[in-house]
């Protein structure tokens, strides 16, 4: 099975479980996962910020973790990548201003690659014009973003995630493992061979007979 080469957009006070939990798990799965930040480079932090769900009107924020960078954003060459991944938290609210990260959203979005985005990361999709007509989760706040951009926002259980052709997207961090798995479904399908008999990685041992990457 070849694996994957993810880019992951992150930026000051990222969620911290939105970063950490896929950076670490789509490493197991065997992808290798660039995580970049403008203006920073690798070996440098963002700080994170841990959003929880404590009974008030809205989430909680806390201080997180620092999250190390293994790659320099000034360095990205956007053709060697095959998905694209972008965690939620406040750092959207300021990437979305980057029109650096605009095109790089838009790259993998015109070049019909796999995007994984959660949580507040709708905002950068909805900011990059990607999502017109598409089916759009994303923490309940964004849901005018995505609907001003001409998506269609998908409410959904904060556990679950939602899968449009290429474009995964989900509520908030608990939906980690349902976005995660189809996630995968979708990067096994896109990384496929004509015809290739596969199997289905992390999402237990079914077997699917794929069509042509594109």
């Amino acid at each position: 099975m070849a694996a994957a080469r993810l880019l992951m957009i992150v930026g000051d006070y990222v969620e911290d479980y939105e970063v950490m939990v896929p950076f670490q798990a789509l490493q197991v799965l065997g992808h290798e996962v660039d995580a970049v930040c403008p203006n920073k480079e690798a070996g440098q932090f963002v700080r994170t910020a841990i959003h929880d769900f404590e009974g008030d009107q809205t989430y909680s924020e806390k201080p997180g973790h620092n999250f190390v960078l293994n790659a320099t954003f000034d360095e990205v060459r956007l053709e060697r990548y095959d998905g694209l991944v972008i965690p939620g938290g406040r750092a959207p609210e300021y990437l979305r201003l980057n029109s650096k990260v605009v095109g790089m959203v838009r790259h993998f979005a015109e070049a019909d690659k796999p995007i994984a985005a959660l949580c507040h990361g709708a905002q950068l999709l909805a900011a990059a014009g990607v999502i017109h007509g598409r089916t759009v989760s994303c923490y309940p706040a964004c849901s005018p973003e995505v609907t001003a951009a001409g998506g269609n926002y998908a409410a959904l259980e904060v556990t679950d995630a939602v899968t449009d052709g290429k474009l995964v997207t989900g509520p908030a961090w608990p939906a980690h493992p349902e976005w995660l798995r189809q996630f995968q479904r979708v990067l096994v399908a896109h990384l496929a061979e004509d015809g290739e008999l596969v199997k289905d990685q992390g999402i237990g041992n079914r077997y699917l007979v794929l069509g042509s990457r594109e």
